[in-house]
């Protein structure tokens, strides 16, 4: 019992100590997974010896894997390869061929067997899937080309990094390989991928439109058969010789689409998230920096610069060389090997088998995490000046320029700003309530019912087309949760919500956490213009800017609690909204609503 004891209280200090490692990290704009190592490795053996390699840390850790594959491959969008599928993988070769070479050569002139090179080789070539974070939200290059081909080029190069990974553990564990031996091994493989995607092809979608029509049609055995399918594309790996993270891996890739029905796959994917990304991989990612031995900056200091050296440079340079036949330039290519310069999940995973599988020592492997650790904390900085360089030179290509604006909450201020904008932009509006999304209708703006907090609702306003969002409703707090979600899950740029009160539990802190700006520039209590709206007790007026100044100062300037500042009309007649963070020039025009008269 003392023992169980020690063992909670030893699984609790890890997944304590991953969370904060993971909070502290995230705050300065970088992935999880490098807060987790670093807290391993300094609360680990390796430094304060605080936290210990357990038993059941090492099943938890183990399942982490798993999970954490078959998460990866539920999130790998197959649109985002067809949308840059030639350049995409011009990148993802020259990024991981060139490294792979390098660090091959490398590990094999200081010395180590020809597959410890080949697994050093795999752990510098792949691509950090993080390059769909923040970063590129933080770098204004979301709508950029560079961005949708380091986007493809990481999913083309870490699927590319786990079929090698998994044909090299196949031979790793054959006593000896001759002609017979070699056919043997790549038969098992064809074998494996002809039936995995077999299944996920044929099988999975008649399993999913089953479940759907039984009384099993729940989230709970939706989760289960997650898990079976899982377990079992993870056993058809072991029996073909493979590792079994390449069967979850092809397990993620089929799931999400195939089985899960569209009205239970957002509650699906965030139990999911919180039980793989929240819960069992931050175990593996802290584990792993048990393993790291930080001597290797006194004992290996040469070979650790020259392998992250290597990483860097060969990432850099054979994005920007094997990018040339593109056609987009080769500064373009280096933009985008620096933006895929990042390590992550999938190299300490192959990091951690090859240490596990005695292919490589805890030097190299230490190596390995610190060369993770180096070259993702080079990708805000090198990404921000290559692109800073792109735009000087007027490189930086822009996809179709995001035009559209949806607003929350069908209601007469709502319904009178859509008329002004809908003259200069496509606007969508939403709603839950049927009568006023009817209403909308009849004045024949596009309407959309149903909670905007299902991302399904969402999805029908094309969102990848919106540019702006607009939280109207007399709920503050719902305006501000829509926000986050239209920020986070679909990367809409501009965020503006009303606020009722400075009471109201959505203050400015809150709002610059978020990025987003008080519409109105004040705050509003809504209920009270849409009676006056109704009952025809406003009138819609405008005024011109005399001198330049922020539209905070013209509501305390100008405005009292009988006028409700709209929109703001420059001298070429374009529109734009009213909120606390707007400048007003000389000559423009502010649209508002005065009551009373």
């Amino acid at each position: 019992m003392e023992e169980f004891h020690i063992n909670i209280l030893n699984i609790s200090a890890v997944l304590l100590s991953a969370y904060l490692g993971g909070v502290l990290i995230r705050k300065i704009g970088y992935p999880a997974i490098l807060g987790e190592l670093l807290i391993g490795i300094v609360l680990g053996p390796a430094v304060f010896g605080l936290l210990e390699y357990t038993e059941s840390i090492k099943v938890l850790a183990e399942i982490g894997i798993v999970l954490l594959m078959v998460y990866i491959g539920m999130e790998i969008d197959f649109h985002d390869l067809k949308k840059a599928s030639w350049p995409g993988l011009l990148a993802a070769l020259g990024g991981f061929f060139v490294p792979f070479v390098l660090g091959y050569f490398t590990v094999i002139w200081y010395g180590g067997t020809p597959m410890s090179g080949l697994f050093v080789a795999i752990a510098i070539g792949v691509t950090s899937l993080a390059t769909k974070s923040r970063i590129l939200i933080d770098l204004k290059l979301l709508n950029t080309r560079i961005a949708l081909v380091m986007m493809a080029g990481a999913l083309i190069s870490d699927t590319l990094a786990l079929v090698i990974f998994s044909g090299i553990t196949n031979f790793a564990e054959s006593s000896s390989v001759n002609l017979r031996e070699l056919f043997l091994i790549s038969g098992k493989i064809i074998l494996f991928f002809g039936v995995t995607i077999s299944v996920g092809i044929f099988l999975l979608p008649r399993l999913g439109r089953y479940l759907v029509k039984s009384t099993l049609n729940n989230s709970t055995a939706y989760f289960t058969m997650i898990l079976i399918v899982t377990f079992g594309y993870c056993e058809l790996a072991e029996l073909a010789g493979m590792h079994s993270i390449l069967g979850a891996f092809m397990a993620g890739l089929f799931l999400k689409d195939n089985l899960f029905p569209k009205n239970i796959t957002k509650e699906l994917n965030k139990a999911f998230y919180d039980v793989s990304i929240g819960f069992m991989a931050p175990i593996f990612f802290v584990s792993a920096g048990f393993f790291v031995d930080p001597t290797v900056f006194k004992t290996d200091l040469l070979l650790l610069f020259i392998i992250t050296t290597l990483a860097i440079v060969g990432k850099i340079a054979g994005t920007a060389l094997f990018y040339l036949p593109s056609g987009n330039g080769w500064r373009e290519g280096i933009t985008i090997g620096t933006g895929m310069n990042g390590r992550g999940a999938v190299e300490i995973i192959i990091a951690g088998i090859g240490l596990e599988m005695g292919i490589i020592d805890k030097t190299i492997f230490s190596i390995l995490v610190f060369m993770a650790i180096f070259t993702t904390l080079t990708v805000p900085v090198l990404l921000n000046w290559t692109s800073k360089w792109l735009r000087r030179r007027g490189e930086l290509v822009y996809l179709e320029k995001r035009n559209g604006l949806l607003i929350l909450g069908v209601n007469p201020v709502s319904l009178l700003m859509a008329k002004y904008i809908s003259k200069k932009m496509p606007v969508t509006l939403v709603d839950n309530n049927r009568e006023m999304v009817a209403l909308a209708e009849k004045m024949n703006f596009k309407c959309i019912y149903g909670n905007a907090l299902d991302e399904d609702i969402i999805a029908e306003s094309n969102p990848e087309n919106i540019d702006t969002f607009v939280g109207l409703t007399p709920n503050s707090q719902v305006n501000l949760l829509v926000g986050r979600l239209m920020h986070e899950s679909f990367l809409i740029p501009n965020m503006y919500v009303a606020v009722a009160t400075t009471k109201s539990g959505v203050g400015i802190d809150v709002l610059k956490k978020f990025s987003v700006s008080t519409l109105f520039a004040k705050p509003v209590r809504l209920d009270t213009w849409f009676h006056l709206i109704e009952d025809l007790k406003v009138k819609e007026t405008s005024q011109v800017v005399v001198k330049e100044t922020s539209c905070s100062l013209w509501v305390e300037k100008y405005a009292d609690n009988n006028i409700l500042p709209l929109l703001v009309e420059t001298q070429d007649e374009t529109l734009r909204l009213f909120h606390s963070d707007g400048q007003l020039m000389a000559g423009e025009k502010v649209i508002f609503l005065r009551s009373g008269e």
